[in-house]
């Protein structure tokens, strides 16, 4: 009988729970999420021959169209080789000849969805009229970024470039040396970009050395007495950091504010800094290259390490150059620093890099350091005015996605 009663008892529970559990079912598979949309139709670009690539449009730089295909891939082609173009995306048109350097002119950019052909760029959205000849066209760029560069400043971490390089030599033979060379430099474009013109720059540079040679201890037996000739070990150690801060008042002029740290173990330099301000020029600009020159007004501290050091007003009379193609990237830094209070206080420096891409952001890198003092201490062993550093190592190169 228990038997009987407890298998009656069981057969009806499992009945309840599926009475129970059916329509808690139904009204969970009731409010499942929606389908996701599908997604946009791709954007078509027909070429002057007929061939025909589905994809989606990246942009429009320079009289040439990047378009991405999926069978393909990239495909870059002048707009005299496109037939069509159509694309459902939101795109913003600059014409030839609009300077954009903040927010004041976005609101006067064309943009919306694009559909090109003879020779004509036909826009529906936003500040559109007729269609635009394409030999008036400068770039297209897609609406979102056009936004980012145009209304939003980076935070201070965002939008950093650069590159950090390690070096060392290490000799162990009758003498001991070692030397470790390292360097860090940082520039933050605003906006980065060749369609829209630089409103201001940032830039931090260091570089650091040290290094010994050391010559144990030995007998000198060809003394009378024998004499033991104590460790002799000769340092050298140079520090260099700087900052800068560039507000362009036009495509090309820029006023600066600037500050410069030096210490150099073999000028007898315990610490130079440097703080001032002045104008900057953009003389050549280009996709591959830029020279900057730069004129300051400053004050200047000098520290010595065996020696009482000088406040100076001065200034800094500096050129700044960038060069990056497909096989190597230079850049060069030439300072000229004069004092006006004491003109046999000057100073010069020139720094050299070169850097060969090796492997994704690793690349080897050759580097110069060559500073003049004018004025070092009278020392025993005597300073002398020039010190020169040549470096090698692997460098990594900084790239933000802002």
């Amino acid at each position: 009988m228990r038997k009987t009663a407890f298998l009656r008892l069981a057969a009806l529970a499992l009945l309840g729970s599926g009475i129970l559990s059916a329509p808690f079912g139904r009204a969970q598979s009731t409010l499942a999420k929606p389908a996701p949309p599908p997604p946009p139709p791709a954007d078509v670009l027909v070429l002057a021959n007929g061939d025909t690539l589905h994809g989606k449009l990246l942009n429009s730089v320079g009289g040439n169209v990047t378009f991405h295909s999926d069978m393909v891939g990239d495909v870059t082609v002048a707009w005299d080789k496109v037939k069509e173009l159509h694309s459902g995306q939101q795109f913003s048109i600059i014409p030839k000849g609009v300077e954009l350097s903040g927010k004041k002119k976005a609101p006067a950019l064309p943009s919306g969805t694009l559909d090109a052909e003879d020779n004509s760029i036909k826009v529906t959205g936003a500040n559109t009229a007729a269609p635009i000849p394409v030999a008036n066209v400068a770039f297209i760029v897609d609406k979102p970024s056009a936004d980012k560069l145009l209304y939003h400043e980076p935070n201070f971490f965002q939008a950093w470039n650069g590159s950090a390089t390690l070096g060392a030599t290490i000799i162990n033979s009758s003498t001991r040396q070692f030397t470790y060379t390292a360097g860090v430099g940082l520039v933050r474009t605003v906006p980065n970009v060749s369609w829209l013109n630089t409103r201001n720059r940032t830039s931090f540079n260091f570089a650091a050395s040290y290094g010994e040679i050391t010559q144990p201890a030995y007998t000198d037996n060809t003394a009378t007495p024998p004499t033991t000739v104590p460790v002799n070990t000769i340092k050298s150690g140079i520090i260099h950091f700087d900052g800068e801060r560039d507000e362009y008042v036009s495509p090309r002029l820029f006023v600066l504010g600037q500050f410069a740290l030096d210490h150099n173990y073999s000028l007898d330099l315990h610490l130079q800094q440097i703080y001032g301000g002045g104008l900057g020029v953009t003389v050549i600009k280009t996709p591959k290259q830029e020279l900057d020159a730069k004129a300051t007004v400053q004050y200047e501290k000098q520290d010595f390490t065996n020696a009482a050091g000088d406040n100076l007003i001065g200034s800094t009379f500096a050129g700044a150059y960038q060069l990056h193609t497909k096989f190597f990237s230079y850049t060069q830094g030439v300072n000229y620093i004069p004092a006006w209070n004491d003109t046999t206080a000057w100073s010069f420096n020139e720094v050299n890099q070169i850097s060969f891409p090796t492997y994704k952001n690793l690349s080897f890198s050759i580097g110069t350091l060559d500073t003049y003092l004018n004025n070092p201490p009278a020392t025993l062993p005597p300073t002398v005015n020039n010190s020169f550093q040549f470096t090698f190592g692997l460098t990594y190169a900084i790239k933000s996605k802002y």
